[in-house]
């Protein structure tokens, strides 16, 4: 008789503990940038709601980035590095293929050996690990996972490009995810939409770069195209976000979208019926859009100027290349 293999269980329940961040280390104001792709201050402004940028210097990459956003977590949270047993990197911009950015991070925070990988789901990659981790502990996989989302978005684009290279900055937005008496984070709505794979991405192929057949790759995007899909398609994944969960729109404390576009996020606001309590995250004004980085950098941020939102709810939503995209309601901590 074959005998009948042993499983894990793991708790009802999780939360997020704590936030960490780190940003580049230059702030770059919009003049900066307008002279390559012959813009204004003004314009920059207009259509984005981007008044600076950070980025971060040469020597610096996403796994600088990642430890020190990953540090301050930890010692937020009250878990010990070595408890911790999972660590997720959510990113595009690891400087290498391989080795993962998260098995790098997990060595350096005192994490050895626990389970570590990258994902890459571009600026949903955030919304995607956290539901992992979630669903992890939750099967006993796990018990403490740390999870982050980290770029350094100014090693792949185009001085040049009109279509995004100006929203873009650098940074890393870690979060410590453990055991919970209550629910604290929501079910998931995620998925994706590969027929429009080509609104944002990477312009070439490093095979391409390799035989001088084109330029090093860039991210470029169809602008137009990406703001109608966000605004229209993405407001319906929130709301249902919001019903997964179990609430409505009144109940939330703060909303917290990928900080693509300011224009979006207002959009948003207004598609969700947002009451004027709802507190909503505008980090993109002086960090730009961070990627995966942007969800937990928001968060992070907000938690200092209103640290009355702890224990409120938030809802989340990321959403990028692939097309891709993830949203759900956590407690802050």
């Amino acid at each position: 008789m074959t005998p009948i293999l042993a499983q894990t269980t793991g708790p009802a329940y999780t939360r997020i503990y704590s936030y960490g961040a780190a940003r580049g280390e230059n702030a770059v104001p919009n003049d900066d940038l307008i002279g390559p792709i012959d813009s204004s201050d003004e314009w920059i402004r207009q259509r984005t709601g981007i008044v600076t940028r950070t980025r971060a210097v040469a020597e610096t990459d996403a796994i600088d980035l990642s430890t020190l956003a990953a540090a301050e977590a930890i010692e937020k949270s009250g878990v010990a590095p070595s408890d911790i047993d999972l660590v997720i990197v959510a990113t595009i911009s690891n400087p290498k293929q391989s080795p993962s950015v998260s098995a790098i991070v997990a060595d350096r925070v005192g994490a050895n050996p626990a389970a570590a990988y990258d994902i890459n789901a571009a600026c949903a990659g955030y919304a995607y690990a956290i539901t992992q981790a979630d669903a992890l502990i939750r099967s006993g996989a796990a018990r403490y996972a740390l999870v982050i989302g980290a770029e350094k978005l100014s090693d792949i684009v185009d001085p040049a490009d009109r279509s995004i290279s100006f929203l873009l900055g650098d940074g890393a937005g870690a979060a410590v995810v453990g055991p919970s008496d209550t629910p604290a984070i929501s079910p998931a709505v995620w998925g994706s939409d590969g027929s429009n794979a080509e609104a944002v991405g990477m312009n070439h192929t490093l095979t391409e770069f390799r035989d001088g057949a084109a330029p090093w790759p860039t991210l470029r995007q169809e602008g137009p195209k990406v703001f109608r899909w966000a605004v229209w398609e993405m407001a319906k994944v929130a709301r249902e976000a919001l019903d997964r969960a179990g609430i409505e729109a009144a109940d939330l404390a703060a909303f917290i979208p990928h900080q693509a576009n300011m224009r979006i996020i207002d959009e948003f606001a207004k598609q969700l019926k947002l009451p004027e309590t709802t507190v909503i995250a505008r980090d993109i004004e002086t960090t730009g859009n961070t990627s995966a980085a942007s969800i937990p950098l928001a968060t992070h941020r907000l938690l200092q100027e209103h640290p009355e939102l702890s224990g409120g709810l938030a809802l989340q939503i990321g959403f990028g290349a692939g097309l891709v995209f993830a949203a759900q309601v956590v407690v802050l901590p």
